[in-house]
């Protein structure tokens, strides 16, 4: 069976984060926000403060989930209107 690759040219495809079981997108999210260099300006918020903006975010369509090819990581980013 041949491997499934993008297509030329695609950088990444939205992963639609309400059909990821709650434990997934929960440790997708959490993944997110502790990489090094997530920015949160002079504040600094716990752990639980950040996961739960990031999932409002995702919630009020703010933010999304995209797969990154190149990296082989999913990502949250801007939701452009």
């Amino acid at each position: 069976m041949d491997e499934e690759r993008p297509a030329e040219g695609m950088v990444g495809v939205e992963v639609p984060w309400q059909e990821l079981a709650p434990e997934t997108l929960r440790n997708v999210v959490e993944e997110y926000v502790t990489r090094e260099g997530t920015e949160y300006g002079q504040v600094e918020f716990d752990l639980e403060s950040k996961i739960d903006a990031v999932m409002r975010q995702l919630r009020r369509g703010e933010a999304k989930l995209v797969y990154d090819f190149a990296s082989e990581s999913v990502n949250i980013v801007e939701a452009k209107g």
